[in-house]
C-alpha cells in the first residue's frame, strides 16, 4: 500500500496542531508549508512563524518554509481589491502550496485554515478545487472548525505566541477598530 502524503499551508501554530493530529490520523505523511505573505508587520510573521517551528520541533512533522517575506506580491494583488481580500488572500498561499505539492511529488494539498470559524470555507474549498484542477494535486477539504478548541489544547501547555488577528494589515484595523473596509469607504 502506498503511503499518502500531504502538504500542509500552515497560518499559525494555534490552527495547525488539530489539523496535522487530524491529517495524520487519517493516515496521511504529513508535511507542513509555511508560506504568508499576508501577514503584517513583519516581527508579526516572525513571531507566528518562530510558533510553527516550535510546534513542529514539539509535535515531530516536517516543516518547509518558503523563506523571505514576500509582502509585495500580496499587496500587488490586494490594494484596490481590499472587499476580494480573502479570495485573493486564499488564492496567493494556496497557489503556493499547491506548485510546491506537485514540486515535492506530493499528491494532495489543504490548509490549517479550515480549522477556523473566522475563515470562509465555501471560498476557500472553490479555490482548493479549482487549483486541483490546473495543478494536478488533489485539494482535501475537511471542515475542522469544531475542533478548533482541540487545536489550542494541544498548543496552550506549549505557551506559544497567539495572534490576535487574522494576519493582514486590513484584519488587523478591523479588530482593533471594530469596523470594516466597506464602512470605512462610506
Amino acid at each position: 500500500m502506498k503511503i499518502k502524503d500531504i502538504l500542509i499551508h500552515c497560518c499559525c501554530a494555534h490552527c495547525a496542531a488539530y489539523t496535522i493530529k487530524y491529517w495524520q490520523e487519517q493516515g496521511y505523511n504529513v508535511t507542513a508549508f509555511w508560506y504568508n505573505p499576508n501577514i503584517h508587520p513583519y516581527m508579526e510573521h516572525q513571531n507566528r512563524l518562530e510558533a510553527m517551528k516550535t510546534l513542529s520541533e514539539n509535535m515531530g512533522f516536517n516543516l518547509i518554509v518558503v523563506e523571505g517575506y514576500d509582502f509585495v506580491e500580496y499587496f500587488r494583488r490586494v490594494v484596490g481589491h481590499e472587499a476580494e481580500r480573502c479570495g485573493l488572500c486564499f488564492d496567493i498561499r494556496l497557489s503556493k502550496t499547491a506548485e510546491t505539492a506537485v514540486e515535492l511529488g506530493i499528491d494532495n494539498f489543504t490548509s490549517t485554515l479550515l480549522i477556523s470559524h473566522q475563515q470562509k470555507h465555501e471560498l476557500l474549498k472553490e479555490i482548493g478545487e479549482k487549483l486541483s484542477q490546473t495543478t494536478g494535486a488533489d485539494f482535501l477539504y475537511a471542515d475542522l472548525r469544531k475542533r478548533y478548541s482541540d487545536s489550542r489544547c494541544i498548543t496552550k501547555p506549549m505557551d506559544l505566541y497567539r495572534q490576535q488577528y487574522c494576519g493582514c494589515v486590513y484584519s488587523e484595523w478591523e479588530r482593533y477598530n471594530d469596523k470594516t473596509i466597506e464602512q470605512s469607504s462610506e
